[in-house]
């Protein structure tokens, strides 16, 4: 069989022309590897202290699709390492695969990115020394390197057909055997392959890549140590990367190293869906003569059945996040979690403080995303832009009012004008956002929380009387409007309820029916935000009337 293999025609041959099971074989393993040869970070000399050296770290991420949650956390290490080291975050757009390019994708990223907070330093719409940053310019530079690696026989170049290679792998696969190349053209005499390729003889080139891949440290698991390859008493075959495709566009391989090294790239953080990657391109670095970046391998998110996040399961990308109201500095935060540790008290971090903070404490393993902690923190961060004040405050307010006068707003003009005084509406919200702010997620919920603010009650509507309401409370609480405009302070109207509870026959211990009872009158709600608050925010005239207790 192995002969016939060897006679079949060899006119073309394309990257991708099998779906090949080895690289799931050799996912598995690596990750076996990983778990029985990395114990401690004792046993294998990790260190987290950052670098004592400038990083220059990258995001290359393909316009293939929108920017999501994964995608956004591995930019967001790479810019927190290089601007806690004083260095440059780059930005590098690797659109060699033009037939699943989305249209919009590129401008999205640009957009999505900066929303982020994530501005680079070098890359698309900034510039730098040591572009183009868009590997679509960059095709005579992948082949200038190629050529290099045929020249110095690290490379070669492969005419098998598809047919062949399809047959290959078939042949591989039936025998329980990885559908590696069996290296037919590498002992092709120079002069044939250059003639053939002169003659533009379709053909990839492929890397010849070394016996036993070398060792490297990975600043996450430690040392790993590939596994040695596994012989066949009767089939030969290698592993051998196509690095130039039969079109003269370069694989992910090439262009991947041959960027990092020209653009001085010294650490490179990304999914550990790479580790089995990595000693190929370790190889390659070797194969050039070049010294490689460090490498750190972050565990992907997943759910909390195990399963790798998408968007069935809501690895949505960021534009989902920016219409449920997530503040950018929310989503940094809360991406930055994953799989990132830190000796802080507070988990609660502006982006600034992520910088500050950073080191390389990694989470070895998947890190599984719940949402409840993304909510959390978007509370913490409404505080913060409310205690802020200014910009940061009035983004909050114009969503909340966009939403009131919106045109299909369940809130009726006149009844929230009639509420929020001669101020206006933005300083009207934005006081109630200010004593709110750690309840709020997004304005809709807001408005639903704090409904009535602006929507008048008065006692006949209100579910606050009861069959079951005391008629002394109800009397009782109009006690309020002997407090004047000027006396409308907490203080006062916290020793007024003590005098309203005091009074009643069964005095303190009634404390918490006259509380409910002022609760209800005030916001038709059971509970909510402090009741001292609601009746500062609302204002004497509007606290009693809702009381029916108008003057």
């Amino acid at each position: 069989m192995s002969m016939l293999l060897s006679l079949l025609p060899r006119p073309q041959a394309t990257a991708g022309a099998y779906t090949c099971r080895s690289c799931l074989i050799r996912l598995r393993l690596s990750r076996r590897t990983i778990s029985s040869k990395t114990k401690t970070a004792k046993d294998q000399n990790i260190t987290t202290a950052l670098p004592s050296t400038p990083a220059r770290t990258r995001f290359a991420p393909s316009p293939t699709g929108y920017l999501h949650l994964g995608s956004l956390r591995t930019a967001l290490f790479n810019y927190l390492l290089a601007k806690s080291t004083g260095g440059q975050f780059l930005l590098r757009i690797e659109d060699t695969d033009q037939k699943r390019t989305v249209a919009d994708a590129e401008q999205r990223l640009f957009q999505d990115l900066r929303w982020a907070g994530l501005q680079w330093d070098e890359g698309p719409e900034v510039g730098g020394p040591y572009g183009p940053y868009k590997q679509s310019e960059r095709s005579a530079i992948y082949r200038e390197h190629a050529q290099k690696l045929l020249d110095t026989g690290h490379a070669y170049r492969c005419f098998c057909s598809t047919e062949r290679l399809n047959a290959l792998a078939e042949h591989r696969h039936r025998l329980g055997l990885a559908t590696d190349y069996d290296r037919t053209c590498e002992a092709m005499p120079k002069e044939e392959s250059d003639d053939r390729a002169h003659r533009r003889e379709p053909h990839v080139v492929r890397l010849k890549v070394p016996d036993q891949y070398p060792t490297y440290k990975d600043l996450i698991y430690g040392t790993f140590r590939p596994l040695k390859r596994r012989g066949h008493v009767t089939e030969t075959s290698y592993e051998d990367p196509i690095l130039l495709k039969s079109d003269g566009l370069p694989t992910y391989h090439l262009a991947n190293v041959v960027d990092d090294h020209l653009m001085r790239i010294t650490h490179v953080i990304r999914g550990s869906e790479w580790m089995p990657s990595t000693p190929k391109h370790i190889a390659m670095y070797s194969a050039f003569g070049w010294t490689p970046p460090q490498f750190a391998h972050v565990g992907l998110l997943v759910d909390e059945a195990g399963n790798k996040l998408s968007k069935r399961n809501f690895d949505t990308d960021i534009s989902s996040f920016k219409e449920q109201e997530t503040f950018p500095e929310t989503l940094a935060n809360f991406a930055a979690l994953l799989g990132w540790s830190h000796k802080e008290k507070s988990d609660v971090m502006t982006l600034q403080q992520l910088v500050d903070n950073f080191s390389l404490k990694f989470t070895k393993g998947n890190t599984t995303v719940t949402f409840g902690k993304l909510h959390f923190l978007q509370r913490k961060h409404a505080a913060l832009r409310a205690a802020a004040g200014g910009d940061a405050l009035a983004g909050i307010v114009d969503s909340i009012t966009a939403l009131l006068t919106s045109a299909d707003s369940p809130y009726k003009r006149a009844d929230w004008e009639a509420l929020t005084g001669p101020s206006g509406l933005s300083p009207y919200v934005a006081e109630i956002v200010k004593v709110d702010a750690d309840n709020f997620t997004n304005s809709n919920e807001f408005l639903y929380r704090n409904a009535f603010f602006f929507t008048p009650l008065r006692p006949a509507t209100t579910a606050a009387l009861t069959a079951d309401t005391p008629t002394d409370l109800v009397e009782r609480s109009r006690m309020l409007a002997e407090l004047g405009e000027e006396e409308w302070t907490r203080e006062a109207l916290m020793d007024k309820v003590r005098q309203i509870i005091d009074g009643r026959a069964d005095g303190k211990a009634g404390a918490k029916d006259a509380y409910h009872y002022l609760r209800l009158a005030l916001t038709g709600q059971e509970k909510g935000m402090r009741l001292y608050d609601v009746m500062l925010l609302l204002g004497r005239a509007e606290t009693l009337a809702r009381l029916g207790a108008q003057e």
